[in-house]
């Protein structure tokens, strides 16, 4: 062996004994097996030496080893099963096949389970020291890659998990505010106490039965709780007259979509609460307000606000009038498809209604 492969040797195995890599050689041949163990005996070490598989896997079951030297073929289970299965358990335990046949489908077949290296008896002591030297470094790298990929995957995870909490923080906050918002509408106009809720919950379920995506069936849902929030700013013997209301003040309770959009144009929202807090009296014939847009100018969500709007409003009670029921309200819609009204927003309405998925709450 020259002084090269010597010292490399040495390198790797320098270090106090729980340092040094421990090494098994197997062999059916004892004159073989020792050979290789005076070869790498560095600083007073011996390598543990097994007759057979069988032998060696009664080795393993005592301690790790982090390179095996096994003969190809020995009697019983060969060295390629032998190792194909140590490589399986113990994916961080190296491998070099020795064998007295050069014969390329067996050293193919090698290094298709994962072993590091095939040295062809009889050997040289430099060839077998470079080859052990090589594998020793190849899985020390690999050994601490996997450890840094694991320590990375966990770091990851932590921070993932982390993240969702802060984000379902925030969304339990966000979702307490715009919750507080709707219930100051509620509080200067009792007589549609839970107006906002239950439209909420109208258009909620519409989106899910228009299939939207998770992202715009919860903008749906918050704008619902708040689409009346420019009614603040409605005096509240407007808002509770009991009798026929003025033109004029049909323009103030007007004015509430708008509104509504400047007080929540400034927040950001990751969803367009404000856009559909402006438009939810809009209609697809133009015939709505404030800005009169029709058709596909109107965002979808605010079509759906639009129809769960109307469906609430004429089921439930109102200080001008009792009730009309849900029956009438479907009736509207279903008369006004198409024109007043978005055909899909309406029949997605009309269908979780009389195939009894929902029902309006109290």
């Amino acid at each position: 062996m020259n002084n090269s492969a010597c010292d490399r040797m040495k390198g790797i195995l320098k270090g106090s004994d729980q340092d040094k890599p421990k090494i098994m050689i197997v062999d059916d041949e004892e004159p073989v097996r020792r050979l290789l163990g005076r070869m790498l005996k560095v600083n007073g070490d011996t390598c543990t030496l097994a007759a057979n598989a069988a032998e060696a896997r009664a080795f393993m079951k005592d301690q790790k080893f982090d390179l095996i030297l096994c003969d190809v073929r020995m009697p019983g289970e060969s060295g390629i099963d032998f190792i194909r299965y140590v490589l399986f358990e113990y994916p961080e335990t190296a491998a070099i096949m020795v064998t007295a046949v050069d014969d390329p489908d067996v050293a193919e077949a090698a290094l298709e389970i994962g072993a590091y290296g095939y040295i062809i008896k009889p050997f040289e002591s430099n060839e077998v020291m470079i080859n052990v030297s090589n594998a020793l470094r190849r899985r020390k790298l690999e050994v601490e890659n996997q450890r840094h990929r694991k320590n990375l995957e966990k770091l990851v995870l932590e921070r993932t998990q982390t993240l969702k909490n802060t984000m379902n923080d925030l969304q339990k906050a966000m979702d307490g505010i715009i919750e507080a918002m709707g219930l100051t509408v509620e509080i200067r106009d009792p007589y549609t106490a839970g107006h906002q809720r239950r439209v909420a919950e109208i258009a909620y379920a519409i989106a899910i039965e228009m299939g939207l995506s998770k992202q715009q069936i919860e903008g749906v849902r918050m704008a619902g709780v708040i689409h009346d929030i420019g009614k603040m700013t409605v005096p509240a013997e407007i808002l509770s007259k009991p009798g026929k209301i003025t033109e004029h003040e049909f323009g103030i309770i007007k004015s509430h979509p708008e509104v509504g959009y400047n007080i929540l144009k400034k927040i950001d929202f990751p969803w367009p609460i404000a856009q559909i807090v402006y438009q939810h009296h809009e209609r697809m014939d133009g015939s709505g307000y404030p800005q009169g847009l029709s058709g596909e100018d109107i965002l979808l969500e605010a079509r759906i606000m639009a129809v769960a709007d109307v469906v609430e409003a004429m089921a439930s009670h109102r200080p001008y009038r009792p009730a009309l029921g849900i029956d009438i309200a479907l009736e509207e819609i279903e008369k006004n498809k198409g024109g007043v009204y978005d055909p899909e927003v309406v029949d997605a309405c009309l269908r979780i209604f009389k195939e009894e998925k929902f029902k309006l709450g109290a």
